[in-house]
């Protein structure tokens, strides 16, 4: 990509950081060029990918975005803003620089070499934890392909569009991955990445949070904070794995990751900031005849995104994540930081449970429940955001708080699934439940009432009257900086 924002080499750093060689094809740092079969397959499930784009990527026409296009994999230095034509990104395959001397941490190979090809008996567990992180990312682009059409700001849509475009390029780097190490099998689970579609009803998404619609902007906020910041979690616990090409690709993907989740925390303090200033001016609740989200509506798309967030960690108790574990395959957050003998066959913890209409604790085996242990990080993390959220409301002299709901709350998966449990911790019964549901969750109604807010707001520096304007832009632009050229036909 040239300094004007088209196609061409990249502008690259110097310096001893790992670059990225924008003159091939295929971006690439992994020096795929030395490798014929490989490039030929990759460049044969290329226009595959292209067609997918243009058929279920972002729907509003543009002519050129101000994006982040990385450069380099090193800590500073690594990527280049531009304005580009989304249809011209350079999408490619980037991995961490490699270690030679790193060891697995974690499990029974604990010391040994990290691992530079798939071991035989690991090939198909490895192949399904890939598959299903892939399978995630274009997932994400189609849920959110509509939302330019009623974005809030042209600064909002660059990040939306921000956003669509590198969880493009993670489905590249686990694409990857499948074609580089598992074969036929793994070419035929690449094509089968681009035939799933959200929400298809013959052939949806793996994981039942990436099949919700995303109706509008306040659930796209909710979504980059809580279900990408699920992916944060899970990406840290394939960056340990044993498998370094898994590893490395994971390490780079959470530096990528970190602005969507940027994207969430900050949309929603700036939709809670604005409706925290009319209430202010009110002295009392704000409604829609205000032009703003209730808090109250805020609190249900909070807790909805939450709660199915939540779920894609799986069962509190996992045989599977226990064999992961063992085998080397994927670690806990932080692994090396953690202060026991990373095996765990002797460890336990307390796990909560439903029973009698009531929350109850028992001790279980660690190994089992590592799905619990990931999740525990994970919560506390979200709090951070609630915390953020509220310091608006209090620094507005107001009262009122948001709340994290209970881990029980609204669960499909787990030992939560056949019960019913408020946001406050409480086991509610069937008849109970239904009395109150649309009090916890965003009713129909609710949602009807939020998209008549969404009127798009295009011109440079305006934002929609449900939403403060960002303190900053990016990169060091300013707010009211040119992000998006909106093609003609975008603007009718």
């Amino acid at each position: 990509m040239t300094t004007d924002g088209r196609t061409g080499p990249a502008p690259v750093p110097t310096g001893p950081l790992s670059k990225i060689d924008y003159s091939e094809r295929i971006p690439n740092n992994v020096n795929l060029a030395d490798d014929r079969r490989l490039q030929r397959a990759l460049e044969g499930w290329q226009p595959k990918f292209l067609d997918w784009w243009k058929t279920l990527g972002p729907a509003l026409p543009t002519k050129d975005v101000y994006l982040r296009t990385a450069i380099a994999v090193g800590r500073d230095g690594w990527a280049h803003f531009d304005h580009v034509p989304m249809e011209d990104y350079r999408w490619g395959i980037f991995l961490a620089e490699r270690d030679p001397d790193r060891v697995v941490s974690f499990g029974k190979h604990r010391g040994e070499p990290a691992w530079q090809e798939v071991p035989g008996e690991h090939r198909a567990d490895l192949m399904r934890l890939i598959v299903i992180q892939g399978d995630t990312e274009p997932a994400s682009v189609e849920q959110q392909r509509v939302l330019g059409n009623t974005a809030p700001s042209i600064y909002d849509l660059r990040n939306l569009f921000q956003v669509n475009v590198e969880e493009g390029r993670h489905l590249w780097a686990m694409v990857y991955l499948l074609h580089a190490y598992f074969g036929r099998e793994g070419r035929e689970e690449a094509e089968q990445l681009l035939k799933r579609n959200s929400g298809d009803l013959d052939s949806p998404r793996i994981l039942g949070a990436f099949n919700e619609a995303t109706t509008d902007w306040l659930q796209f906020f909710m979504f980059t904070y809580f279900t990408d910041r699920d992916g944060k979690y899970q990406l840290g616990t394939l960056k340990e794995s044993a498998f370094d090409p898994l590893a490395r690709t994971c390490e780079f993907m959470l530096k990528e990751e970190a602005h969507h989740m940027f994207v969430g925390t900050t949309g929603v303090q700036r939709i809670v900031e604005r409706t925290a200033e009319v209430m202010k001016e009110k002295g009392g609740a704000a409604t829609f005849e205000d032009g703003v989200i209730p808090l109250d509506v805020i609190q249900k798309y909070l807790n909805f995104q939450f709660s199915v967030s939540m779920d894609l960690f799986g069962g509190e108790q996992s045989t599977n994540a226990g064999n992961y574990y063992s085998s080397g395959l994927k670690g806990r957050w932080q692994e090396t930081r953690r202060k026991d003998d990373h095996v765990l066959l002797e460890d336990t913890r307390t796990m909560r449970y439903v029973e009698d209409g009531e929350i109850r604790e028992k001790e279980v085996p660690m190994l089992s429940a590592l799905n619990l242990d990931l999740r525990d990080e994970y919560v506390a993390d979200c709090a951070n955001g609630v915390r953020r959220w509220n310091q608006a409301l209090e620094e507005a002299g107001l009262d009122e708080r948001l709340i994290l709901p209970h881990e029980g709350f609204n669960r499909r998966v787990g030992t939560y699934s056949q019960h019913h449990v408020s946001p406050e911790g409480q086991v509610l019964t069937d008849e109970e439940w239904a009395s109150v549901r649309d009090g916890y969750l965003p009713s129909d109604q609710d949602r009807a009432d939020v998209a008549t807010l969404m009127v798009p707001e295009y011109e440079y520096g305006k934002f929609a009257g449900w939403i403060a304007p960002p303190l900053t832009g990016i990169n060091d632009q300013p707010v009211e900086f040119d992000y998006v050229h909106l093609a003609e036909e975008g603007l009718v």
